[in-house]
């Protein structure tokens, strides 16, 4: 599978289009380009069992999983709801990404 050019980064906060999370809001804590895929905090959580061990004392720990990259959208900084991105070159040369929805420049 190749790696393909994302136009979402670590930081971005997003809203969740399809899974059982659908319309809840988060930012991207990892992006696994390789796989297409998003960790979002508090998103796609599970419970998973640990045998203790001499480091921890084992248990139920809830983590997050990911997400396909299809499923997220970024969220637009006027209105919080999702948008498309784009690219556009400052007077200054600097590319910057841009909320279609708005016109907000993304952070």
């Amino acid at each position: 599978m190749s790696k393909a050019k994302l136009k979402i980064k670590k930081g971005d906060k997003v809203v969740i289009l399809a899974g059982r999370d659908k319309g809840q809001k988060g930012e991207i804590l990892k992006v696994l380009r390789e796989e297409n895929r998003v960790v979002v905090q508090g998103i796609n959580m599970v419970t998973k069992h640990s045998k203790p061990t001499q480091v921890s004392p084992g248990g139920k720990e809830r983590k997050e999983l990911p997400i396909h990259i299809s499923n997220v959208a970024i969220a637009d900084p006027k209105g919080g709801k999702a948008t498309r991105v784009g690219f556009k070159t400052l007077k200054d040369g600097k590319k910057v990404r841009f909320a279609r929805k708005s016109g907000e420049t993304i952070e």
